[in-house]
């Protein structure tokens, strides 16, 4: 019989540093939902994830644009030789992001790819921080300047960024094109950037009333606690996947 899965909590407070090779993973701010005032309305930010290639180099400046000569594959393989970010947060937190980047030696013209998990406003609310970056935003993948290019992201088949560096397609919680971000060989195992796939440690209670496909979302769910050893989630603290001993 396959053993159990459960979470806990990850201790440490943002930002975290998990180092890797050839990958690793910042988490810059940690997004936040709270319910406010007596209705329904909740203040929300989604969390800033910077992924950076053991290669490179603080102060080494823009590398220049990836050329789309090669098709996607190999521009985003291109875009993804310098510090990546996965998701901006909302635009009143630019002043914040601009000081968490500065902290890991990051300035916005450094960024050569951003990936936005999904479409919501307190996820790329700050896109236009990173005009020389390529951006990967849900399924749509352009270089500097807006020009798109297709790629064939699915659930069968993800976007190959590096060595241990992979685009998944998880759909469900803002429709059919949300992504995550799967990052292998760090110090606590592979970290996948999960979005709003994962709204926070311990949503069971809550994530499927916020899901636009809940089936679907239960699925990709289920992917990422198979392969991840640390989920990042979207507005919550990052948290461990713990495997039970296998049972004969």
């Amino acid at each position: 019989m396959a053993g159990a899965v459960r979470t806990e909590p990850l201790p440490g407070e943002a930002p975290l540093l998990v180092p890797g090779d050839p990958y690793s993973v910042a988490v810059l701010l940690r997004g936040y939902a709270e319910p406010e005032g007596a209705g329904e309305a909740v203040r929300a930010d989604g969390t800033v994830t910077l992924v950076l290639p053991r290669t490179w180099a603080s102060g080494s400046g823009s590398r220049g644009s990836p050329s789309a000569d090669r098709g996607a594959k190999a521009a985003l393989e291109e875009a993804a030789r310098g510090p990546v970010l996965v998701d901006t947060g909302g635009p009143w937190v630019r002043g914040a992001l601009l000081g968490a980047l500065a902290g890991q030696g990051v300035a916005p013209g450094d960024v050569t790819l951003v990936v936005g998990t999904h479409g919501h406003s307190d996820h790329i609310g700050n896109l236009g921080l990173f005009p020389g970056a390529a951006l990967l935003v849900s399924h749509d993948f352009c270089l500097p300047g807006g020009l798109y290019l297709p790629h064939g992201l699915c659930e069968e088949q993800p976007l190959v960024l590096g060595p241990g560096l992979q685009v998944w397609a998880t759909p469900g919680h803002g429709g059919q094109r949300d992504v995550s971000v799967v990052v292998e060989g760090t110090t606590l195992g592979t970290v996948v950037v999960a979005g709003d796939v994962f709204e926070r440690h311990g949503d069971e209670d809550s994530w499927q009333a916020l899901s636009e496909d809940p089936g679907v979302q239960q699925r990709s769910r289920k992917r990422i606690l198979g392969i991840a050893d640390v989920v990042v989630p979207g507005h919550g603290a990052p948290f461990r996947v713990v495997r039970e001993a296998e049972k004969n």
